[in-house]
């Protein structure tokens, strides 16, 4: 009993410590918020160095030609925007409205509008670029409910923090172990609204077996395929969120239909081409992929099979 009691109670107090700290954090305005950022990145990235080794040979991997120079410079507006990235999540916590809606914004609403505004319930994909917390003010425009997947935090305080930050614009959150059953038990349910389902599909699978292989930043590397195979099996268009940094602070989010029908595609296609949009996106501004992440566990050379 007292095994289970102290690591609840851990939980707990670290919650009760942190979590005032961060919301009194997350009422400071932008211009306080980005000197504190400047501050973190100055301890990140030139005292301690935090994963500067993992973001360099991730770098390199899918640059293989980068100079010294240009990598150098690539590494530095990474951590800024990592720095960023950690303070814009703690804004959510109490960020307006108003304020969202003026720091995210999208170029062509109608590309996700013609399925959610006609009821036809849709995926949106995406992957771990720029700001992909912000994408969740696409529900205040459509006035639709999304669902996103994700792996839950362990520390239940905190994951209880999370899910409330996402329902605050009408997302709910699945655990990513049980999506497919959640996701069939969602669409069985009357909706007045279509509904979307959101996937961030950039994550390195742990093994390389039972997965597919697909071209990415310069290698072959595995992906997940249960987005491609829950689209077929329900009939859902997938679309790729694509989204561009402005400036510091503000983004721009852009539709772009991967499959209306998905069962008209081979498979492994969906993911394919999810991959080529990724990577086009990050050749524009390479800076603001979250290379932190181990995303190459698995290569092959491009012209293996």
């Amino acid at each position: 009993m007292c095994r289970h009691f102290q690591p609840a109670f851990m939980q707990l107090l670290i919650y009760s410590i942190v979590y005032p700290l961060i919301w009194l954090i997350s009422k400071l305005p932008f211009r306080v918020l980005y000197f504190i950022s400047d501050v973190f990145y100055i301890l990140i990235y030139h005292v301690i160095g935090y994963r500067k080794d993992v973001v360099r040979k991730n770098i390199k991997i899918a640059y293989p030609e980068i100079s010294e120079e240009k990598l150098k410079e690539t590494e530095k507006k990474f951590y800024h925007h990592f720095c960023d990235i950690f303070i814009e999540m703690v804004k959510s916590i109490s960020i307006t409205e108003q304020e969202l809606l003026e720091r995210y914004r999208f170029t062509n609403m109608e590309v996700a509008g013609q399925y959610l505004n006609h009821k036809r319930d849709m995926i949106l994909c995406f992957g771990h670029y720029a700001s992909y917390e912000w994408a969740v003010s696409m529900h205040i425009h459509y006035h639709n409910k999304g669902f996103g997947i994700y792996k839950r935090i362990k520390n239940k305080y905190f994951d209880k923090m999370i899910r409330d930050i996402r329902g605050r614009w009408k997302t709910e959150l699945i655990v990513n172990k049980e999506a497919r059953v959640k996701i069939a038990e969602v669409l069985e349910e009357e909706h007045e609204d279509a509904v979307m389902f959101g996937f961030i599909m950039d994550q390195s699978p742990s093994n390389d077996r039972n997965k597919h292989w697909a071209p990415f930043c310069n290698v072959k590397t595995p992906f997940f395929t249960g987005v491609e195979e829950i689209a077929k099996e329900h009939n859902l268009p997938v679309v790729f969120l694509a989204t561009k940094k402005v400036k510091r602070g503000y983004y721009e989010g852009t539709y772009k239909v991967l499959a209306e029908n998905p069962n008209d595609f081979k498979d492994y296609e969906i993911t394919d081409m999810f991959a080529k949009a990724l990577e086009e996106q990050i050749d524009i501004a390479p800076e603001f992929y979250f290379w932190t992440h181990k995303r190459f566990k698995f290569v092959k050379s491009l012209n293996k099979h």
